[in-house]
Parts: C-alpha cells; structure tokens; sequence
C-alpha cells in the first residue's frame, strides 16, 4: 500500500500525506521516486521522534512526537498479550503522544466531536468497543468485554491475551483448541507451491540485490545511527 501510495503522490493524485514514525524516504523500494514524490507533494507532515531525517527534510509541519519510553498506553506481542505501558521517561520539550497529536489536527478540521479523547483510556475503550462490533464470533480479534474498563481498571489491566469476551473474561491463552476454525467447520492444512521472484534482470536493472538491516542498528538508523558505541 505505501508504494501505491507515493505513485499516487508522484501522479500528482495525492496533495498531502502525513507520515508518522517512519522513514519512506530510505525504507521504500526506489527511494528516488519516493524523494521526487515527497518534493511534489504539496503538503507534507512527519510526526517523529527525531528532528533530522530524510523525510522530514521534506516535511511543511513537524510534529514532535513522544517515544514509547514516553508514552502511556498499551501495547500487544506477538502472542495476543496486551499489556498496560506506562512512561519510564519524562517527555521532552513540547512533545506530545501521537493520539494528542491526531485528536487536534482534527479537531482543527472540524472533527472535534469524533476525536475528544482526553485521555488513552477513552480510546482504548473505544477500541475495545469497536472490535466486537457486528463480529458474534467471525473475527478472531475481540476485547470488546474490555470496553467499559473504568480509568481504575485501565490502570490496574493485568497481562491479558485476546480474545477477551463475554464468554472468556479472562482472556485466551490458547487460539483454536478445539480444532474448528472461526467460521466452523474443522481447520485445513493447505499446501502451497511456492512462488518465484517476479523481478528479473534486465538491461535496466542488470543486477539483483538483497538489502538487510545493520545488526546493531534500527531500521533506517534515524534513532541509532548517532549512537557512537553503536
């Protein structure tokens, strides 16, 4: 989706973007067409926690973001676990929490109603909400029995993995125990062919190349590469 995304900006579909704690600039494939992109757009907002990198150098608007050391809220592993966050940092300066961030640039467009929170936990509860929403048992993603936590409760949430319902209050350790799948019926494995690269070199791109990341470095190194011991 971001690659069509920036073909959409570089055709001049797409007048603004916002891009929040990330780095297309260097992290999409042909980053010059995602920087000819950016430079064509006519309005640009990066929400970062770092001042300098090559996005934001064709940002309009800066937003200072807070890091997740900074933050309150919750956070889910790769095992369905929500666990609560809560900030072991003070947050510099004028940063603010992404959700503060969004909440008042639409209020700002009119859409204050829609975006009132005061606090994550009005969020998270709304969330909550959201994910039971016409589901009755077709989505495997559901905490809507977490969604009148009370800001106590919120506070208090012990590690809980989803789905967290009616019918299991106290979470799901272990998904599709009983062998049928979300829709009924009993699981299949399918096997599959596996697929070739559909790049090939040509007298364009005579070469192929596999990029990785640095082992002690992260992503685009904009939040690690000034570390010196690093």
């Amino acid at each position: 989706m971001a690659v069509e995304l920036f073909d959409a900006i570089g055709r001049g579909e797409v007048k603004a973007v916002w891009i929040m704690g990330t780095n297309p600039a260097v992290s999409l494939p042909d980053s010059d067409a995602v920087r000819q992109a950016l430079a064509r757009c006519e309005l640009v907002i990066v929400s970062d926690i770092t001042a300098q990198t090559d996005t934001a150098a064709f940002a309009h608007i800066r937003f200072p973001a807070q890091g997740w050391g900074e933050k309150n809220g919750t956070v889910t592993n790769s095992e369905r676990r929500i666990s609560r966050q809560r900030p072991f940092l003070p947050a510099p300066g004028d940063t603010r929490p992404d959700w503060w961030i969004v909440a008042q640039m639409a209020r700002r467009l009119g859409h204050g109603e829609a975006f009132a929170w005061q606090h994550p936990h009005e969020i998270f509860c709304e969330h909550a909400a959201l994910s039971g929403f016409e589901n009755d048992g077709a989505r495997a993603f559901d905490i809507s029995a977490l969604a009148t936590l009370t800001r106590e409760q919120y506070d208090a949430l012990a590690p809980v993995q989803w789905p967290v319902t009616a019918q299991q209050p106290q979470g799901t350790p272990r998904l599709l125990a009983t062998g049928e799948g979300w829709r009924g019926g009993r699981l299949n494995m399918v096997a599959v062919t596996p697929a070739l690269p559909q790049a090939r070199p040509g007298a364009a791109y005579p070469l192929w190349l596999n990029t990785g990341r640095i082992r002690d470095q992260w992503h685009t190194m904009t939040r690690t590469g000034s570390v010196a011991r690093l």
